[in-house]
This record gives structure tokens, C-alpha cells and sequence, in this order.
């Protein structure tokens, strides 16, 4: 592989490596070489990074490690004005030159080799739906004694007239538009172009039921660890693209009171020898026992899950009654309302999986992904079938039946607490530490702290003249 990036080093004319890598919560970092300085020993050894000064890493007395290059995840940068070589990178423990526990790459490694070893010979494929809002300006501001926000989208006004404050809108008439009401079919497709020079598939693109520039891009099916580098990539680029439109491109999960929040969904199953394990002709869905007892597995965890796939204060906001976001814990054919639908459209041994809907783009996807994984296993293990799916709109249920279906959380304080009382099945196999899971708390407590000692601007139109 050497021989082959240095092949392509020539054949480019490449001057720079730009070797990248995620924070425990996410977040992209890179540092860049000169082309001449990547070398054999370099390729092989890695680079210095301080772990310490990276959120969710090191302490400062313990902050040495190794950024060891992942060779066969690179690709030509996009976007620089020189030419650029992109390489990510594995997180290594300067000491014992093993995985770094709190690495996020590393954690999805473990969990595929886990399911490796758990069923041998079976694959996990993953495919995520990136739902997004275009903005044409946001503007925010917050101190003491001020603090606000606005956002202005064209789509909200007169096509073509000036960006405007969204409203309260008849949203669903904004799914699958047409131009002109849809303006970002060319900026979507430029996206894509992008991500095919990632090497990341795409299945197709369309506008949201959001009509302020609610979007969507959908990418491939992809094994787990590469399906965590796709969807950070694509976040990274769609961004990157927008800007270069003069947009905004934002993945918050509720930007907009009145509409359509964001989510990242995914479609799930696991395979052998190309064909779905979760497939039972003769099952519901057509869903296999092994299937139906990993739907058990994530609906059994699905409050604990949330605080790693829905890790914000803004996720509960989009996790509520009255649009197409999960609030109840169960599973059902054709069904948008559930937690986790089984396509309808997908009968067959090549395509049946599953659909898990509660995730939002606020999650660390790497971390996102492991925990989906490690959830079903333990669903398998432990036989814990959900029984048959459910029928109809389940927020349409007596009140009787309705409650006894689980219900997600309903703030980020409640999602962590969950995941402390329920993670004994991420620590099988050594996937995630109990070090991950207490710092990742750690950090999302002090986010929700922050917001909820803020005042809101809400709270002043209903308490000033209390």
C-alpha cells in the first residue's frame, strides 16, 4: 500500500498529506505534511499529537500519542488551492502502541470484529440518510443581559425574492419539489460529485418535507466502519460545498419551531454470503427470528442508545409528537411513526433489513454506529424478540395500549441517565470502556448544564411580566 500512495503522490503532483482525524464527540482535526516528508518510516510510525488539547481525549500529564496513517482511507482533497493528499488516521497509545479505548475509529473496529466473532462469516451493511437545512444567512448572538438568533431562507418567501424569516408552513407540500420551489437541486448535486471523489456512494438526493431548504442526501450501503467515515466525510463536505454557494448548510436537529426537524437515519441489516440474514419468507416483515431479536436489542436499549445517537440538548426538540420523529420505542412494516421500520418495499433475501429513526447528525457516527451494533448483538444473544410489529399510528393508540410502548427520552439529561443504568451490553468484547462512557457523560452533562442555566428568549415572552 506504501508503493501505492507514493504512486499517487507522483501522479498528482501532490505537495501536502493532510492526515485527519474525529474528537470522541465528532469533530474533524488534521494536521498537514509537505508530500516529501511522508515517508516509509512515517507511514509506518505514524506522527506525534498532543491528546490533551483534543475534547474527550488525554489529560495533560498523559497527552502524548501517535496518529498512525490509515492508508487505504485516502483520497485528493477537494477543496484545497494546492494539491493535497487526504489520509485518516488511527489513534495510538504512545505506550503500549495499541488502539486508543477512546479512538472513535477504533471503537467501530472492535465492534466489527465483535459481530466477527459472535457470528462468523456475517457482515453488518449500513446505509445513512443525511436530512439537512440550506440557509442563505444565520446570525446568532448571546451574552449576559442579550441573546437571539435569525435565520432567512429564500425558499420561505417568494421564489426568487429575498431571503426571508421561515414560518409556520404547510411543510409537506415541500417533499420531493420541483424547481423552481426547490432551489438546491444543482448544490446537492455538486455535494455528490464531491463524495464521489471521497469514494463515498450515493443513492440518491431530493428536497425535504421542510419547505426552508430542508434537503436530503442519501449514500450507499457500506460496512460499519466505513459508513462512520462516510458520514463524517459528508458532513464535512456538504458543508465545505455550501459555503462555497454562499449557504449554510446546518445538521442541528431542530433549527426551525413549526417544522420538520433533521435526522440520520439507518438502514441496517447483517449478511452472509450477500444475502440478509434477517430475511425469513415465512416471518413478519419478512423479518427472520435472528432478525426480529435484533429489533428486540435496539428497542430494549433504545433509551440508553439515545444519549450516544441523539447527544444534544436540540435532539429532544425534534423528538417530539406531531411530525414523522420517534417518540415510542417499537417497530412496525411501512411505518414512519416507529422507531425502527421495516421497509415495505424490501421482500426479498438481497435487501430486507431494518430502519432504526431515532438518530440525528449530532452523534459521533463511528460511536453511533457501534452502539446500533452492539444493541442488536445483545438483542441476539439474549433472544429478545419485540413480538409481532405494530399497525398503524401509534400515537393514534388508546391511551391504555400507548403506554405501556417505551417511550424515547425526552431531554439529553434523561438519555445519559438511561445510559448509566443500562451498558453492560456496549462493554462486551471490550467494544466501548467504561472510561469512554463516563467521559462522554461527563462532557454531555456539561452541555446540557450550559443551556439549562441560560434564559431563553421564550422565557421572556411568557414569564417578563409575571
Amino acid at each position: 500500500m506504501s508503493d501505492a500512495i507514493q504512486a499517487v503522490i507522483a501522479d498528482h503532483a501532490i505537495e501536502f498529506v493532510d492526515l485527519m482525524y474525529t474528537d470522541l464527540l465528532g469533530g474533524w482535526h488534521h494536521l498537514t505534511l509537505p508530500a516529501s516528508r511522508f515517508d516509509e518510516r512515517l507511514m509506518a510510525k505514524g506522527v506525534g499529537v498532543d491528546g490533551s488539547s483534543v475534547i474527550g481525549f488525554r489529560a495533560t500529564k498523559a497527552g502524548d500519542m501517535v496518529l498512525v496513517p490509515d492508508l487505504a482511507s485516502h483520497f485528493l482533497h477537494p477543496f484545497s488551492e494546492h494539491p493535497t493528499l487526504c489520509i485518516l488516521g488511527n489513534l495510538v497509545d504512545v505506550g503500549a502502541r495499541e488502539g486508543f479505548p477512546r479512538d472513535p475509529r477504533f471503537v467501530a473496529r472492535k465492534a466489527e470484529l465483535r459481530l466477527a466473532a459472535e457470528h462468523p462469516g456475517v457482515d453488518s451493511l449500513w446505509l445513512p440518510e443525511l436530512e439537512f437545512f440550506l440557509f442563505d444567512s444565520v446570525e446568532v448572538w448571546g451574552q449576559t443581559g442579550q441573546a437571539g438568533y435569525r435565520l432567512t431562507s429564500a425558499e420561505a418567501g417568494v421564489v426568487g425574492g429575498e431571503p426571508e424569516v421561515p414560518t409556520v408552513s404547510a411543510h409537506r407540500k415541500s417533499y420531493h419539489a420541483a424547481a423552481p420551489e426547490d432551489r438546491f437541486a444543482d448544490v446537492r448535486s455538486e455535494m455528490c460529485r464531491v463524495l464521489a471523489k471521497l469514494n463515498i456512494p450515493v443513492k440518491y438526493h431530493h428536497h425535504e418535507v421542510g419547505c426552508a431548504g430542508q434537503v436530503e442526501i442519501e449514500l450507499g450501503f457500506l460496512p460499519l466502519g466505513r459508513a462512520g467515515d462516510a458520514v463524517a466525510l459528508a458532513k464535512w463536505a456538504i458543508r465545505m460545498v455550501a459555503e462555497q454557494y454562499g449557504l449554510l448548510a446546518t445538521f442541528m436537529p431542530k433549527p426551525l419551531f413549526g417544522e420538520p426537524g433533521s435526522g440520520l437515519h439507518f438502514h441496517q441489516y447483517l449478511v452472509r454470503d450477500g444475502v440478509s440474514v434477517f430475511f425469513d419468507e415465512t416471518g413478519e416483515g419478512p423479518l427472520s427470528p435472528l432478525g426480529r431479536c435484533y429489533v428486540g436489542g435496539l428497542l430494549h436499549h433504545g433509551r440508553a442508545l439515545a444519549a450516544l445517537t441523539n447527544p444534544s440538548t436540540n435532539s429532544y426538540k425534534r423528538l417530539v409528537p406531531g411530525f414523522e420523529a420517534p417518540v415510542r420505542l417499537a417497530y412496525s412494516v411501512a411505518n414512519r411513526t416507529a422507531a425502527i421500520r421495516v421497509p415495505g418495499y424490501a421482500r426479498s433475501g438481497e435487501d430486507v433489513r431494518i430502519e432504526y429513526r431515532p438518530p440525528d447528525a449530532t452523534c459521533n457516527p463511528h460511536i453511533a454506529l457501534a452502539a446500533m451494533l452492539m444493541a442488536g448483538l445483545d438483542g441476539i444473544r439474549r433472544g429478545l424478540d419485540p413480538g409481532p410489529p405494530l399497525s398503524g399510528d401509534i400515537l393514534a393508540l388508546p391511551p391504555q395500549q400507548l403506554a405501556a410502548v417505551p417511550a424515547l427520552p425526552a431531554s439529553l439529561a434523561e438519555a445519559l441517565d438511561a445510559l448509566e443504568a443500562d451498558h453492560d451490553f456496549l462493554l462486551e468484547g471490550g467494544v466501548f470502556t467504561e472510561d469512554l462512557l463516563t467521559t462522554w457523560i461527563a462532557l454531555k452533562r456539561a452541555e446540557a448544564k450550559d443551556v439549562a442555566e441560560r434564559p431563553h428568549p421564550r422565557e421572556f415572552e411568557l414569564y417578563l411580566g409575571v
